[in-house]
């Protein structure tokens, strides 16, 4: 599989990358995983998200917290440093668990949970597609589904500090029965693995070991001209 890691300048490219990824493996491109990472605080809605439910619109502008929107499903989160983000795009006839939504989350986490718990007791799936550690989740994945393949997405936190999350994001509408109504505070930690570590994992967990030099730049430019920058998609809910 092929490694693609790059951060780009701004969020709204680094959201439209994926999809990018996504659409151009719809016409032949490949599949891949990707390393990104957003070390300033910014709020990103999933694609069903509710601004209004979701988020405190006046604390995010009061200290100038972008908010935006990307293009899989699953629940709003706050990115900032400490925070390793990956994307899979995967073909679904890789493996037949990826044609079923909640069958593809077990087969992609569970090869994450192989991958990290040699390094960590205690690690669970919870939920529909959290990552947890004691409880408490250190994980967040979300899907977009096209007709031969698919984007996941992941967060993995690391050395992230929850304390703020509560200022910017409000309790979610919808919560797992395991989260116990706990604040984002409480209900959130770090796997306790080294950032350069958790990186080598992942690449072996997915055998990405040979670097993408090219991705489509063009199609990157076009999704955030008309799309990602806009306030209709970003306030669409």
């Amino acid at each position: 599989m092929y490694l693609l890691d790059v951060t780009l300048p701004t969020l709204a490219e680094n959201l439209a990358l994926d999809e990018a990824l996504l659409l151009d493996a719809e016409t032949g491109g490949p599949e891949l995983l990707r390393l990104w990472r957003w070390p300033h605080h910014a709020v990103v809605l999933g694609a069903a998200s509710h601004v209004a439910d979701d988020i405190d619109e006046v604390a995010c502008r009061a200290d100038a917290v972008p908010v935006l929107r990307r293009s899989s499903g699953g629940g709003t989160v706050l990115l900032g440093a400490g925070c390793l983000l990956f994307s899979l795009i995967l073909r679904f006839d890789l493996d037949s668990a990826l044609t079923d939504l909640h069958a593809s989350y077990r087969f992609i986490l569970g090869r994450v949970l192989a991958g990290l718990s040699p390094c960590v007791t205690g690690l669970a799936l919870q939920g529909s597609s959290d990552l947890t550690l004691a409880e408490r989740k250190f994980s967040g994945n979300a899907q977009q589904r096209k007709r031969t393949h698919l984007l996941h997405h992941g967060t993995l936190l690391f050395a992230f500090d929850p304390a703020p999350t509560p200022r910017y994001l409000k309790a979610p509408p919808r919560q797992p029965k395991y989260r116990r109504q706990r604040s984002h505070a409480d209900f959130l930690t770090n796997v306790p693995i080294a950032a350069e570590t958790l990186e080598k994992i992942i690449r072996e967990i997915w055998q990405a070991d040979e670097v993408l030099l090219e991705w489509p730049a063009a199609m990157v430019k076009k999704l955030v001209e008309e799309k990602y920058v806009r306030e209709e998609w970003i306030r669409r809910r």
